[in-house]
């Protein structure tokens, strides 16, 4: 087991927990937070991991601020914010798309910036009532990144989603429900006890066929209506066998809940 600095980590029945832990600077991402959570995304990843499932939270007061302005030359006119993105942000950002099981994010408190980027990155997002969100970057002279030009046009809508990179106002969790941007809106009190809930429903579930529909919705992004109807064949002509198919099919006859073992 990695001890990390930054952030915790834990792997309980199949559930594989990051929490974002620097609350003093409300989970900014600095380059020691970024290698952390790049290194336990790869170690949910890794070929025989035991994860079934990956839950990405925040401690303290925020989700995650987003870079942390405070480190390095952040406010140098010499600054490469280009390679930044392309050497510390981009690696966890194609790690987390690529994670052959299922992802939920419990947005705890605000997830501004990268953050934010992170948080919807997730194949489920849960949100607790004080939490919102917010495009900051326009409000310190700078273009959305981290994905969030991919991602949120997608998941609110263009309209939506210009208006929020260019007036820097922050959204709600009422409202991002509404939008469509998140899932589900729960107190404060219960957003972790929520976010376990759902992970451990996920990591119970039959994980490749799980995994099967985060990359068929993920190809549904650039394929056309055959393309994606090929897609779906080939996917389940893979799913078919699988002895999860089997055991839900067996269930389903027998009247009785499906043991899946993610196989």
């Amino acid at each position: 087991m990695a001890d990390y600095e930054n952030i915790l980590f834990s792997l309980e029945d199949g559930l594989a927990t990051i929490t974002l832990n620097r609350p003093e600077s409300l989970n900014a991402l600095s380059s020691g937070l970024k290698a952390d959570l790049l290194h336990a995304v790869r170690r949910v990843g890794q070929k025989g991991s035991d994860a079934r499932a990956l839950l990405i939270t925040g401690t303290g007061r925020a989700f995650c601020a987003g870079a942390d302005l405070m480190e390095g030359n952040m406010g140098s006119a010499d600054r490469d914010l280009g390679k930044s993105l392309i050497d510390d942000y981009h690696p966890i950002l194609l790690e987390l798309a690529d994670l052959d099981v299922p992802v939920l994010s419990a947005v705890n408190g605000v997830a501004a910036g990268a953050g934010m980027s992170i948080a919807i990155s997730a194949d489920i997002v849960i949100a607790a009532h004080s939490a919102y969100f917010l495009q900051a970057f326009v409000n310190i002279g700078l273009v959305p990144d981290a994905g969030s030009t991919f991602l949120l046009p997608r998941l609110v809508g263009s309209a939506r989603a210009r208006a929020m990179m260019m007036l820097g106002e922050r959204i709600p969790s009422d409202k991002a429900l509404e939008w469509g941007l998140i899932y589900e809106v729960v107190d404060d009190d219960m957003i972790q006890l929520r976010a376990k809930e759902l992970g451990h429903q996920l990591a119970n579930g039959p994980t490749r066929a799980l995994s099967g529909i985060r990359h068929l919705v993920s190809q549904s992004q650039k394929n056309n209506y055959a393309e994606q109807l090929q897609a779906e064949a080939g996917m389940q002509r893979q799913m078919g066998g699988t002895e999860d198919a089997i055991e839900g099919v067996m269930a389903f006859v027998q009247k009785r809940k499906a043991d899946f073992k993610g196989k």
